[in-house]
């Protein structure tokens, strides 16, 4: 489970993101990253058991992203993050593809898994499988568990218009819209830091592992 302590440091760091406070309380942040790793090594050893492709001996440490935000090109200069994100995949953190996501944060917790703004040809291929399947996408991102689990899929950057080589009249022609094929589950703080934590994100997850398995066979 997720420690109050750490909602605790992520709150306190949102009021003073600034490298002096950073600095004064990286024994804290430590403490945090240590429970997420923990925490995320519980669900790389569930989710093997659910997804074949994920490894149960895959190193938390490679899935677990660093707090330390790249504001070169940002607007907003603060140093750090106010949360902690993992991403799991076969390679971890640094998929091109499908991949599962847990964001943990005090007010804005969320779990979520897909391909997010996948490059031009893996977009092609994955709106391609939806124009040939679309009946075995419908199949699973319909049902009824799925979709009062996870809603719509999210609509970031969602064309406005019909992406070239489809008719407006398409079935599935919202699905084809889409430039990210993502779906994401809000979780409460207290749903985090309960004693069965780790097993309400795996249920997330295995929603999710049908949609997972789809993508991986478009762009296969």
């Amino acid at each position: 489970m997720i420690a109050s302590g750490t909602f605790d440091f992520l709150r306190d760091l949102a009021k003073n993101n600034n490298r002096e406070w950073f600095h004064e309380n990286k024994g804290r942040h430590d403490e945090a990253r240590a429970n997420v790793l923990e925490f995320v090594g519980e669900l790389v050893k569930g989710l093997s058991k659910i997804d074949k492709t994920i490894s149960a001996d895959l190193d938390p440490k490679t899935c677990v992203m660093r707090i330390y935000r790249d504001v070169r090109f940002s607007p907003n200069k603060a140093p750090y993050k106010n949360n902690f994100g993992a991403g799991i995949s076969q390679q971890g953190k640094n998929f091109n593809g499908p991949g599962y996501y847990l964001h943990i944060h005090p007010e804005e917790s969320f779990l979520a898994g897909g391909c997010w703004m996948p490059e031009p040809d893996m977009l092609k291929s994955i709106r391609q499988e939806i124009d040939y399947s679309g009946r075995d996408f419908r199949g699973i991102v319909t049902t009824t568990s799925f979709k009062s689990y996870f809603g719509e899929p999210d609509q970031e950057c969602k064309l406005k218009t019909t992406p070239k080589g489809y008719s407006a009249d398409h079935p599935d022609i919202e699905y084809l819209k889409l430039k990210s094929f993502t779906f994401t589950h809000v979780l409460a703080s207290e749903e985090l830091k309960s004693t069965n934590a780790a097993k309400k994100v795996l249920e997330g997850f295995e929603k999710l592992h049908p949609f997972m398995v789809f993508l991986r066979n478009a762009i296969s």
